[in-house]
């Protein structure tokens, strides 16, 4: 991913076809290391595509994505919040419970004393 943003940035900052060198040189002034092969892979996938245009083919990808747990979650709301309200109420005191016993751990001094 470093790759493909360092590419990014290249593309942003005016080099239309930018070499290993390029993104080399972005990802090092941020100190990073860089692998060639890595480097040289991203540039051999994206080398005389339109960086717009791959960008709009990965928003259309994306669009068509499900989205886990929104559909079942919509479906099923009304049935699902009664029965999780008295568990979270039950949850809530037992953590109010824990924090009142864990106070004395420690003994009075907080992080950033």
């Amino acid at each position: 991913m470093r790759y493909v943003a360092a590419y990014l940035l290249a593309v942003l900052g005016g080099n239309e076809s930018p070499g290993s060198k390029d993104l080399q040189k972005i990802l090092e002034s941020v100190g990073i290391e860089t692998d060639n092969e890595r480097s040289n892979k991203v540039i051999d996938e994206l080398k005389g595509k339109n960086i717009n245009d791959v960008i709009a083919q990965g928003y259309s990808k994306l669009a068509s994505m499900p989205v886990g747990g929104a559909v079942a979650s919509s479906a099923g709301a009304g049935s699902a919040a009664p029965a999780a309200a008295p568990a979270a109420e039950e949850k809530k005191k037992e953590e109010k419970e824990e924090s009142d016993e864990g106070s004395d751990d420690d003994m009075g001094f907080g992080l950033f004393d």
